[in-house]
């Protein structure tokens, strides 16, 4: 992945396309037949998987980081 981004609402926006992308991949699987297009089409739905992933663990820390602070600056 290029680079991730540092707010929560790219991540979410990027989590929202990465869906997308998902969703569209796994349409087109359901209609291409044959092993070179199965293949191509598996190794995107693993990249976009782990892409998700990435952005899913990232948005947590950031959350988690930001209620930290909030916690903190309460005291």
């Amino acid at each position: 992945m290029p680079d991730i981004p540092w707010s929560i609402e790219e991540i979410d926006e990027r989590i929202s396309t990465v869906r997308e992308n998902l969703r569209q991949l796994v349409e087109q699987a359901a209609g291409y037949s044959g092993n070179a297009d199965d293949e191509l089409v598996s190794r995107r739905i693993a990249e976009q998987e782990a892409q998700l992933d990435i952005l899913t663990k990232r948005r947590a820390e950031l959350a988690s980081a930001a209620s930290d602070r909030d916690d903190r600056n309460r005291k």
